[in-house]
């Protein structure tokens, strides 16, 4: 007696489970809430099967069987296809019908992999194209079912599990449209499970944020940002943010991290825009391009750009703090902006980003150090290639218009960058043009070792052009700098140098005085050069030494090897700057800078 209450105790979970399991099915949802499914004594089937179906939606399953929960599944879904393929219909042969249809769900249910057939049903053992009415066809021509048919349905080889009777028309339901709904929701639900909406396909649906509903905008409306936005993990922590100091958002480009505070209470279209700066952020590599920049001013000027192109784009509804916006400013690139902050700080000093009051929604330092791998290749390069994707697929779906700075912007961080020694090499051909070289026989060639009698001219130059070919180096030899920079540095120099057919080189050393070194031969500077000081770092005496030298050029140029930390110089003459990577000079610099790697 205990074993069979046990026994029917088990039955009824496991049906009471694949009902569950029907019921949160999106295929099968409104088809299992429109049908009457019971497993009680109303069950006038034969004892051997499992369940039968009427045509009013009344499902009657056996409650003498004990299956799994999957083999329940199974029997249900096939009576509930029979009403979603609408299979009640007069037919001359009524057996073959049914079999015909049960065939032909067995089939669909294997494919579609749902539930397992329950011991004693025939499954598919082959997939044959022939549907339901192609099969009856063919039953009524060979006069009879084919044996291997006749077990397909949830009745077994006993009797028919379809019952046609009577019922009330005006309650009749569209089947066929519930199972086509069914499996409309099914291809979204499959949408939803992709993009981590839903946490499987049978699952219910997971309440998820506002800020992550913006984010999914980008990943499925968006695709100039899409690829960025799927990077990203929304951390929507109050706690977290407060010890942050993140009054609205802040991004982690190293992390691949973006905090919005929930207590901000941003709509929808206010977070599709903070969402979409935050990415630009990334995308553009401005933590990567701060190159030694003042923190705090270089976010202000790239928020200044981003927020400029959005609103342009009409990415959401700017919040009404923390976006930072001037027409007068429209145009201009992230570091031409900065340049003119640095000399107007005042103005600039404390404003209200989306941070906070004087903060940097960058959080990281952008320092070379941090950078970080990602698919074998760096963040800095997996970034670009999401922004560069993203461009390509916005422009060739016809996705709407961009700003034009800004498609400039992408598709400069997609050029390869130039060394810093070619650029210095330009620098060297416009002040140094070629020397022409003529050929003489009043040196002799003697590259001629295997004709030794026979005399042949050499190439010679105007020594009058040689002689006013000079330049100046001053040397920054304060204890802030690295040797192997001022060494890399003078080996380049001393290069170009000889290859531009420059003979002497005036070279001034300076830290906290100057001391002036006169001219030396080009291939001199990198192996002889000694270096003296090593105090503070003081270079407009320098500067003045050469300018006021009577043996130095009026418009000679002077190259200037430091390593930033220097005050403001006033520089007459033509001059370029030699800087390492990451630093910068704290003034607006009139001459080219190259920055050595």
């Amino acid at each position: 007696m205990a074993n069979k209450k046990q026994q029917q105790t088990t039955g009824d979970k496991n049906f009471s489970a694949a009902c569950l399991f029907l019921d949160e099915h999106p295929m099968f949802s409104k088809l299992f809430y429109s049908a009457h499914i019971s497993r009680n004594k109303s069950y006038a089937g034969s004892p051997q099967g499992y369940a039968y179906v009427e045509a009013d939606g009344y499902i009657h399953c056996n409650p003498n069987k004990t299956l799994s929960t999957e083999e329940w599944v199974y029997v249900i879904c096939h009576c509930l296809l029979h009403l979603g393929f609408e299979h009640f219909k007069d037919k001359e042969h009524p057996v073959f019908w049914n079999i015909a249809c049960d065939v032909s769900i067995a089939r669909f249910l294997y494919e579609m992999k749902i539930g397992r057939h329950p011991e004693g049903l025939t499954p598919p053992t082959e997939n044959r194209a022939k549907d339901e009415h192609t099969l009856y066809q063919h039953f009524v021509e060979r006069g009879a079912a084919q044996q291997q048919f006749i077990s397909w349905g949830t009745m077994g080889h006993n009797e028919p599990d379809l019952f046609i009777k009577e019922y009330n028309a005006y309650f009749r339901k569209d089947w066929g449209y519930l199972l086509a709904e069914g499996i409309a929701d099914a291809v979204g639900r499959a949408v939803e499970v992709a993009s981590g909406v839903a946490p499987s396909f049978s699952g219910k649906r997971i309440a998820i944020s506002v800020a992550e509903q913006a984010k999914n905008w980008f990943v499925s409306s968006y695709p100039l940002l899409g690829s960025l936005a799927s990077s990203f993990d929304i951390i929507t922590d109050l706690r977290l943010c407060q010890d942050l100091d993140i009054s609205i958002a802040a991004i982690d480009v190293m992390s691949q991290e973006i905090y919005i505070n929930p207590s901000a209470q941003l709509s929808l279209n206010e977070l599709k825009f903070v969402i979409a700066h935050e990415l630009l952020h990334a995308g553009l590599c401005h933590h990567e391009r701060r190159q030694g920049r003042d923190a705090y001013y270089w976010n202000v000027a790239c928020d200044y750009v981003i927020n400029d192109w959005l609103v342009e784009m009409g990415i959401g509804e700017m919040p009404e703090v923390g976006i930072l916006y001037d027409s007068d400013l429209k145009g201009l690139s992230a570091e031409d902006i900065y340049d003119r902050i640095v000399t107007d700080l005042r103005t600039y000093r404390k404003l209200y980003t989306l941070r906070g009051r004087e903060g940097r929604d960058m959080i990281d330092d952008g320092t070379p150090s941090s950078c970080a791998m990602r698919e074998g290749m760096s963040l800095e390069d997996f970034y670009k290639s999401c922004l560069s994707q993203g461009l390509e697929y916005h422009q060739g779906r016809g996705r709407g218009l961009l700003p034009a700075g800004l498609i400039e912007e992408i598709q400069a961080l997609n050029m390869p960058v130039i060394r810093w020694d070619v650029e210095l090499s330009k620098w060297f051909d416009h002040h140094f043009q070629p020397i022409e070289k003529k050929r003489t026989f009043s040196r002799l060639s003697r590259r001629q070792s295997s004709t030794p009698n026979i005399p042949r001219p050499s190439h010679a130059v105007n020594d009058e052009e040689i002689r006013g070919r000079t330049f100046g180096v001053v040397l920054d030899t304060s204890g802030s700098m690295d040797s192997k920079l001022l060494a890399k540095a003078l080996g380049t120099i001393a290069s170009y140098s000889i290859a531009r057919d420059v003979e002497a080189v005036r070279v001034i050393f300076c830290d906290a005085a100057a001391y002036d070194a006169g001219y030396m031969r080009a291939e001199d500077i990198a192996n002889s050069v000694k270096v003296k000081g090593r105090g503070g770092t003081v270079l407009q005496p320098a500067i003045e030494l050469l300018q006021k030298a009577e043996d130095f050029p009026k418009n000679g140029p002077i190259l200037i090897i430091t390593d930033g930390f220097t005050d403001r110089l006033r520089i007459a003459n033509p001059h370029a700057f030699v800087l390492p990577k990451g630093n910068r000079l704290p003034f607006i610099a009139k001459g080219d800078v190259f920055y050595i790697e």
